[in-house]
């Protein structure tokens, strides 16, 4: 005669070791998302002409500018260095963040569409 409910042949082991290191993994996931968001992230562009800083939540934070950068007849340059530094500063926190998930995750946060720190 067949068991009534439950798990057969050791899956409920099998389950509570599965549970055990999703909930491991979250708790490491929370606390790289956590350390990632302190962290600040520069990028310089036009040879030291401009300078910005991204925080890990993906804020600007600073931006700095060379006196010789800045000329009242070419702002559209300015404009865009200072574009090409936060998007440089940004792709870098964006980087370590995946790759510090991955690490965790061995991989599979891309599968689950990511997590987005």
């Amino acid at each position: 005669m067949a068991r009534r409910g439950g798990f057969q042949g050791g899956m409920p082991g099998n389950m509570n070791n599965l549970m055990k290191q999703a909930q491991r993994m979250q708790r490491q996931m929370e606390e790289t998302g956590k350390e990632l968001e302190e962290k600040t992230y520069t990028a310089t562009v036009g040879g030291g002409a401009v300078e910005v800083a991204v925080s890990g939540k993906k804020e600007l934070v600073s931006v700095k500018l060379a006196e010789e950068v800045v000329d009242p007849d070419d702002i559209e340059m300015l404009q865009d260095l200072i574009v090409a530094a936060v998007n440089e500063a940004l792709r870098e926190a964006t980087k370590e963040s995946e790759e510090a998930m991955a690490r965790i995750t061995g991989g599979m946060s891309s599968g689950l569409g990511g997590f987005g720190l």
